[in-house]
């Protein structure tokens, strides 16, 4: 029997057809009964409800405004959810993109709990994203920390394979707004700012 091997499809960008396929309203479009969006707790999850939001810069200092971003993370006890449904109070997966005018994004859910390692070494609470935009031709995958879990991040085994100087780019600033608790969370593709993003 004789194999034959096809060539390889050339690589693409993140256009359009993200948005179009799974950031159904921010294209504009009609969204489906079951979409998974940018709500990852419902009110009555339990745990320290949060909001996430950010932009995402170029090298050259300018909002990319047509991102695409995916969450995973934990829920409060720091047990991944795999299992994802609309109506459960928390799912542990989420997307957003960022809005076309402001280049904003953000999302609801709760502060997550600590996760241990491999080896059973706690991490410290942190969310997991992966970031498609124009000019990525693989997606770009980084952690959000909390600036307000400093000693939980001293130890991070993950956050601390990180050089010291640049450990800043993965913290997530806390501050409040009519009440919620907001972390901003910006990131920068590339630059003297630019984000770690991590080889997973």
């Amino acid at each position: 029997m004789t194999t034959t091997f096809l060539p390889e499809t050339p690589s693409q960008t993140a256009g359009p057809y993200v948005h179009i396929g799974l950031a159904l309203a921010a294209a504009g479009n009609p969204t489906r009964d079951m979409e998974i969006w940018n709500d990852l707790a419902k009110p009555d999850a339990p745990g320290q409800h949060i909001v996430l939001t950010g932009q995402v810069f170029d090298g050259n200092g300018n909002l990319v405004r047509d991102s695409f971003l995916e969450v995973w993370q934990a829920n409060h006890e720091g047990v991944y959810d795999p299992v994802y449904h609309p109506e459960k109070a928390f799912n542990s997966f989420g997307r957003t993109a960022t809005t076309f005018d402001a280049g904003e994004w953000s999302m609801q859910t709760i502060k997550p709990g600590k996760v241990m390692d491999s080896q059973g070494r706690p991490m410290a609470p942190h969310i997991n994203l992966a970031l498609f935009a124009r000019g990525i031709n693989i997606h770009l995958q980084t952690r959000i920390y909390f600036e307000d879990e400093a000693e939980a991040n001293a130890i991070c085994p993950v956050l601390n394979l990180v050089e010291p100087p640049r450990r800043p780019t993965l913290i997530a600033k806390r501050f409040e707004e009519n009440g919620k608790v907001i972390y901003r969370f910006d990131m920068h593709l590339q630059g003297p700012q630019e984000t770690v993003f991590f080889d997973f």
